[in-house]
């Protein structure tokens, strides 16, 4: 009787893995306050350019010396560019959004991206999913409409600009996700900066502006750090632990993203907010155990 195991994952270190993730939601709320800040003396396209040209040149002085033309090498050169894509249309949602919408909420909005995934995996892959799966992202994004409330008094045309940062950004945790397992996560942040300075080029003749106050250029600068580190300690964190056990941990940002908007704009989400937020919290993370508990992998050799 032949025996056969069922394939081996790679070394886990979820612990390090979870670390680096809830670092990383720490550094993209620190941008999303920073971002809604400037947004009123900065033009959007401006800002957007910056925080990419920042991540792309301090990434490259930092790693060229050491690591030399190699670092440009990438199994999947297509996949990087369309990674460096989604993740630039997503800071333009991002960014949009945060002129009209305070940090805590609009974190929330966008925290429903890995259920979004769980959507387009049984629409567009096909994939089988659960009755109870299905509840949880029906809960995810009822706590969205509450948030949003269209046809009430608060709604505004442009809470709906989350949504499209959830579709960007949904397709972007699935490319990072599986690029992360053969592409060296220095690459992928290199590819990353420079894909989305240089579109962001294109559109900086038209919308330069000469800044008068010099916190402005720092504040600047704290976006391009603070998206330079996150998305670098993300990428870690990805390959440390699978992304299903790290997904609950990205649900801390909407903690930071309160805290943020309470220090520097003294918001308070109102009570409906809150609840919304709540159910969003919870069903992201659980939608995160439950696909935890539908992968797990046997180690033993099974018999045949």
């Amino acid at each position: 009787m032949a025996r056969r195991a069922h394939p081996v994952r790679r070394p886990s270190h979820p612990l390090a893995g979870i670390a680096l993730v809830v670092a990383a939601a720490a550094c993209f709320s620190a941008l999303d306050t920073t971002t809604k800040y400037v947004s009123a003396g900065v033009p959007l396209l401006m800002a957007l350019w910056f925080r990419y040209a920042f991540q792309a040149l301090a990434t490259t002085a930092l790693v060229l010396p050491q690591r030399g033309m190699r670092v440009w090498r990438t199994r999947h050169p297509k996949f990087q560019a369309l990674r460096g894509l989604l993740l630039l249309g997503s800071s333009l949602f991002a960014f949009a959004s945060l002129r009209y919408m305070p940090v805590g909420e609009f974190t929330a909005i966008a925290m429903i991206a890995p259920l979004a995934v769980t959507v387009m995996a049984a629409t567009m892959l096909k994939e089988q999913v659960s009755p109870l799966r299905w509840l949880l992202v029906a809960g995810g994004f009822l706590g969205t409409l509450v948030i949003i409330r269209p046809g009430g008094d608060s709604f505004h045309w442009a809470t709906l600009l989350p949504l499209g940062l959830v579709v960007t950004n949904a397709w972007f945790q699935v490319l990072t996700s599986k690029l992360a397992r053969t592409e060296d996560p220095v690459t992928m942040h290199l590819y990353t900066g420079w894909v989305g300075a240089l579109i962001a080029s294109l559109a900086l003749p038209f919308v330069w502006t000469t800044l008068a106050e010099p916190r402005l250029w720092a504040l600047l600068a704290l976006m391009g750090l603070a998206a330079t580190v996150g998305h670098f300690m993300l990428i870690l964190g990805f390959q440390r632990a699978p992304a299903a056990t790290l997904t609950p941990y990205l649900y801390s940002q909407i903690a930071f993203a309160m805290t943020g908007g309470l220090l520097v704009f003294g918001h308070v989400p109102d009570s409906a907010a809150l609840g919304g937020m709540a159910m969003i919290a919870f069903c992201g993370a659980a939608g995160a155990w439950l696909t935890v508990r539908e992968s797990r992998v046997l180690l033993e050799p099974v018999e045949a």
